[in-house]
């Protein structure tokens, strides 16, 4: 793996990191469970500072997919194949970034979209995003790779 694959990898990671925290930091369960009482965390309790990084941090997600998978397709598709587990990761990224931005144009005033479509779509974006976690912390454990490597 050279050293820009791995900078892409840790980025990847840390960015997920930081959209888990930021996502769930919008619901009050930071305040109310006392995690934003411990020195250092007392960003996770003001709602527009978890607001804006988890927007900062969404698109960068976007740009690393894009990134990755422009270079998959342009470069690397001669050499590796996408795995079962790269395809499924794929799946829940692609439908998280669809369900964010409904979330965002949800925020613009005079959106058509009514209480049951907010709910449904909150529920739907916090459970792909369990849905990601969960199946990343799986192959993490099973080492299962986004490509097979020959």
């Amino acid at each position: 793996m050279t050293s820009g694959q791995r900078l892409i990898q840790y980025t990847y990671r840390l960015t997920l990191l930081f959209l888990t925290l930021t996502g769930f930091g919008q619901m009050p369960i930071f305040k109310r469970y006392y995690i934003a009482d411990i020195p250092g965390l007392a960003w996770l309790a003001q709602f527009y500072v978890t607001h804006a990084l988890h927007y900062f941090f969404a698109a960068l997600l976007i740009a690393l997919v894009f990134y990755s998978g422009f270079d998959y397709l342009f470069e690397r598709k001669k050499q590796h194949q996408i795995s079962v587990p790269g395809i499924i990761k794929s799946i829940f990224l692609g439908l998280l970034i669809v369900s964010g931005g409904l979330m965002v144009m949800k925020n613009f005033t005079g959106t058509p979209f009514s209480p049951m479509m907010i709910s449904m779509l909150d529920l739907t974006h916090m459970m792909l995003c369990m849905g990601l976690l969960f199946y990343s912390l799986y192959t993490a454990m099973v080492d299962k790779r986004w490509v097979y490597i020959p």
